[in-house]
């Protein structure tokens, strides 16, 4: 495979690219850009951070170690190296660690420059969770993000603003549209496709899996993106987890807050909502609150599409109903009022896998459940709907004798995995005590409450 992309101001073009190296592994084995370190070798620690963007686009902090070199084809990329402004001096969130005694043991400053210089470029103010994928084993986190808020009032470096032209020739592994890659993936339906690879560089890195054939997707632009009507909200298979977020949220606040606790800035940077469905994890934390939403999947296999109900997608564990050569289009949401309410219950608060992820939509009439949606992942072996606690609720008054008996209710809708994340009763309790949430909070009630004692 034939690539072409901007190294820092640069152009480069390799060729017979292997298309599971890993861009950290090229940066410091070929290039000898040692800045970018590998710590974790699986996007957990950020260690490896670097800058990307199409061109003139934002910039967005991701991890190298689990980034492979196609994805950067027709895309500029920027190391801790390549920070600093060409007439001389250093980049401003560089000089405010240096000023706030940012740096300790120093392993992780490079990746917290990087992760630091994109939120500067796009003038980020949520610094805690721009960081929260960059892990400081000294402990320096509080000088770190006194040096990323000194520097954000500094002007982001001219040649971090505008990017040289690039010219990225057309590859066929790497196609430019839904209709390239849909003719391609019927022609090779054993083929991976890889949009974000927050899932298969794992499967490279850990697993040390050899892929054959693979296409990116990273250039298919009409794959991408949110659009709203009045009658739905679509969103593109390629959507990033970022952008899904900065859309779904006003439309569906509790949504976009559980996706503010989906992996990393570096792993919601790169990962996509079509990747998040079609892996068929059990826990994956974007299906819950889709199908509680009454979300529509949208399937392609060459000039043939088909659309299901989300729920319907996931068969089994492991298996999901998708014919070879077919892929993920989109997804679309009917527009409604506002009444869901997500929760994620995981063993870390940021950048960690949910044991529990409960989605609730239930509307109320003159203090009675009209309707219900619910759906959980992590309690069996793909993410599925509460069908018998939905029936327990709806049509009965929205009082606490209905919760407890749809609590009991649960108990018939799921048989719950044990696993090293949590206990088959740990859940059940757990996914009881979401649904008790959900009924105090729309009483007001605060539940989120940290009790401190005298």
């Amino acid at each position: 495979m034939n690539i072409t992309f901007l190294l820092n101001g640069e152009t480069v073009e390799l060729r017979n690219v292997a298309p599971t190296t890993t861009l950290l592994d090229w940066l410091r084995e070929t290039r000898a850009l040692t800045g970018t370190k590998e710590g974790c070798n699986e996007g957990d620690c950020g260690a490896c951070t670097v800058m990307t963007r199409a061109p003139s686009g934002p910039w967005a902090a991701q991890n190298a170690c689990i980034l492979l070199l196609p994805h950067l084809h027709g895309r500029e990329l920027r190391t801790v190296e390549g920070l600093a402004p060409l007439e001389g001096g250093l980049h401003p969130v560089q000089e405010a660690m240096i000023a706030h005694h940012g740096s300790q043991c120093g392993f992780c400053t490079p990746g917290f420059i990087a992760s630091m210089a994109a939120a500067h470029a796009e003038g980020a103010e949520d610094l805690d969770d721009r960081l929260a994928g960059n892990l400081c084993r000294c402990t320096g986190y509080a000088p770190i993000i006194r040096a990323a808020r000194a520097a954000a009032a500094q002007p982001v470096p001219a040649h971090l603003k505008n990017s040289p032209p690039i010219t990225a020739p057309p590859q066929a592994e790497i196609p430019e549209s839904g209709d390239e890659l849909a003719a391609w993936y019927a022609a090779h339906p054993e083929a991976t496709l890889i949009a974000g690879a927050t899932d298969v560089g794992l499967w490279i890195t850990k697993r040390l899996m050899e892929l054959n054939e693979v296409a990116f997707l990273h250039r298919c632009a009409d794959l991408a993106g949110v659009t709203v009507t009045d009658d739905e909200i679509r969103i593109g298979a390629t959507t990033t987890i970022a952008a899904v977020r900065k859309a779904i949220a006003p439309h569906h606040p509790g949504f976009g807050e559980l996706l503010r606790r989906y992996g990393s800035e570096q792993v919601r940077a790169a990962a996509t909502i079509g990747g998040n469905i079609a892996n068929g994890s059990p826990i994956g934390d974007s299906p819950p609150p889709l199908i509680a939403l009454g979300a529509t999947l949208h399937l392609r296999k060459g000039d043939t599409r088909r659309s299901l109900p989300l729920e319907d997608f996931f068969i089994a564990y492991g298996k999901q109903d998708r014919a070879p050569g077919e892929f993920v289009e989109a997804i679309t949401l009917p527009r409604q009022p506002d009444t869901l309410r997500c929760y994620k219950l995981s063993k870390r608060f940021d950048q960690d896998i949910s044991a529990v992820c409960g989605a609730f939509n239930i509307t109320l009439a003159e203090g009675r459940v009209a309707s219900a949606r619910i759906a959980f992942g992590g309690m069996a072996g793909t993410p599925a709907r509460a069908k018998s606690t939905e029936a327990a609720l709806t049509g009965q008054p929205w009082c606490e004798d209905t919760i407890s008996a749809a609590t009991t209710a649960l108990t018939s809708d799921y048989a719950p995995m044990d696993d090293m994340r949590a206990s088959a009763a740990y859940r059940m309790e757990c996914a009881q005590n979401m649904l008790r949430r959900c009924f105090f909070e729309s009483q007001g009630t605060a539940t989120n409450v940290l009790e401190v004692q005298p």
